[in-house]
This record gives structure tokens, C-alpha cells and sequence, in this order.
């Protein structure tokens, strides 16, 4: 589960270091008994969808113990303002250090999983999938592209181990021979069953790339029409390979391309333009 991730911890861990310092909250050291304990829930303020929730136990866990959460909703839930998200109890001072951290993470990622509902549903009823890009948050990549999934996004490669992607300054490297030189050494270099997709920005050089085996071809900053014509071409080739429309797609233009037959349309502001969920957190004392 990515919430059980390295990664995740890690990023946690980052988070409370930054927020809590050398010293520790001095303002629960201040006023916090150390016997107090308060119960309350986090709220939806606004209308998205959820991605996160499960954060806020492995939160409180890192500051301390004795925290119990209980009915959190699970990541990719439509919420709609008023709705409580989870309830939870426990010792305040523990409560209060992870509130913001916990919130900040889960703001953000529903704030992603929110916005790629929104772009899922503009290319509904096509073949396109929407995907994200590496254009992400350092360090948050992985919780990131989950809550592109949580939205009903798909993801893209992770990083540059996972997959290959040729792109304008590779393809720059070999000269005349251009993008289909390159797709033919990374066949040669890598391992049987690797998936390779190469960038071209002329409609020229599909079949070249297709013959010279790329799994996937993105079509970069191509207008719909220019999108269709290469999903016709490469239709009458006979050759599986899925086309990918990317550069510049808004959802003012997401449904246009969706329309021409491709099957990926690729979408960084998914990652790096995210708006935060807006999410509040009310507790009580318990006596």
C-alpha cells in the first residue's frame, strides 16, 4: 500500500522535522496539560474528491501514541461540504503537532485526486485515458500519482527507471536519423518487454518510429486535427501502438483531442497546478 511506503514515511518524518523543529511546539508546552485529551473530526469545507485520509493515523503515530481514528473515508470518495471525512480521539498534545501536517498532505493530494476527476470526466464515453506526467511536488511523487488514480486518472511512468521516453534532446543525438534511430537503439539497449515511447513533433515521422517498434508515440504539442490524421495513419499501418496527445491541454481543449481517437492524452497540471481540498479539523475536549 503506498501509504506503508519508504517514501511515505520518509515525507512524514520531513514534514513534522519542519514543522516541530529542534525544540517541539512550544505553544502545547505552554497551555496542553499533559493529560488532555480531546475527540473531533476532520471536515470537507468544499466540494472534491478525498485522497489522504489514511495519512492522518500514520501521522499521529510518528508524534506519538494513543490516537485512535475511526470511520475515514476512503481515497477517491466524492465529498461535498459539512461531510466529516473521519472522527478521532486521543491525547491533544499528540493531536495538535500532526493536525498540520496531516492536513497539508491531505489537502493536497484530494486536491489532486479532485481535479483528475474533473479531467476523467471530460473524456468520458471515448477511448482516451487521462495521464499524469512527472511534473510533480519532489518527494511527494508517489502519493501524488495515487491520488491521480484515486480521481479515475491514470499514471504515466514514475521516474526514469520504470520506462522509456525519448524526447526532443535524445532525439537531437541522432542527427538525421532522427526519433525512429532512437527508438530503434533503445529496442536494441534494453530488455525484452521494456516499454519504449518516443516524442515526434512531425506527422513524417510516425510510421518511421512505428516500424522501428515504439510502444506508445506522443504526439507532442500536435492540435486535434493533426491528432486524428496520425490516429488514421497509424490505423491503416496495422501496427498496435497507442498514440498520446500532450502539450498545452486544458479542459477547455481535453475533450476536442479525447475525440480524435487517441488513447492517452497526457495532463501536468494534474500534478503542478492542483488547487488544495480545503479541509478543516474541530476537536472537543474529553473529560
Amino acid at each position: 500500500m503506498i501509504y506503508d511506503h519508504p517514501d511515505t514515511a520518509a515525507i512524514i518524518d520531513l514534514a513534522l522535522r519542519e514543522d516541530l523543529g529542534a525544540t517541539g511546539d512550544i505553544t502545547c508546552r505552554a497551555v496542553v496539560p499533559a493529560a488532555a485529551r480531546l475527540a473531533g473530526r476532520i471536515t470537507a469545507k468544499e466540494s472534491g474528491v478525498l485522497c489522504g485520509m489514511a495519512l492522518f493515523q500514520r501521522v499521529c503515530d510518528r508524534v506519538g501514541a494513543g490516537v485512535t481514528v475511526e470511520g475515514a473515508l476512503a481515497d477517491g470518495t466524492a465529498v461535498a461540504p459539512g461531510t466529516v471525512c473521519l472522527r478521532f480521539h486521543g491525547p491533544a498534545a499528540v493531536l495538535l503537532q500532526a493536525e498540520r501536517t496531516a492536513l497539508n498532505l491531505a489537502q493536497r493530494l484530494s486536491g489532486t485526486a479532485t481535479l483528475a476527476r474533473i479531467y476523467a470526466d471530460a473524456v468520458a464515453g471515448t477511448r482516451a485515458k487521462v495521464f499524469d506526467t512527472r511534473k510533480t511536488t519532489p518527494g511527494l511523487r508517489l502519493l501524488q500519482k495515487h491520488a491521480v488514480v484515486a480521481g479515475g486518472g491514470a499514471n504515466h511512468r514514475i521516474g526514469l527507471y520504470d520506462q522509456v521516453l525519448l524526447k526532443e534532446n535524445h532525439i537531437a543525438l541522432m542527427g538525421a536519423a532522427g526519433p525512429a534511430e532512437a527508438v530503434r537503439r533503445a529496442r536494441a539497449a534494453t530488455a525484452p518487454g521494456t516499454v519504449i515511447e518516443v516524442e515526434i513533433e512531425r506527422l513524417d515521422d510516425l510510421e518511421g518510429v512505428i516500424q522501428a517498434g515504439a510502444d506508445i508515440v506522443l504526439l507532442d504539442n500536435m492540435d486535434p486535427e493533426r491528432c486524428r490524421r496520425a490516429v488514421a495513419l497509424r490505423d491503416r499501418l496495422g501496427r498496435r501502438c497507442d498514440l498520446e496527445a500532450s502539450g498545452g491541454i486544458t479542459l477547455a481543449t481535453i475533450r476536442g483531442f479525447a475525440e480524435t481517437g487517441v488513447e492517452r492524452i497526457s495532463v501536468g497540471a494534474l500534478t503542478h497546478s492542483a488547487a488544495c481540498l480545503d479541509l478543516s479539523m474541530r476537536c472537543d475536549p474529553v473529560a
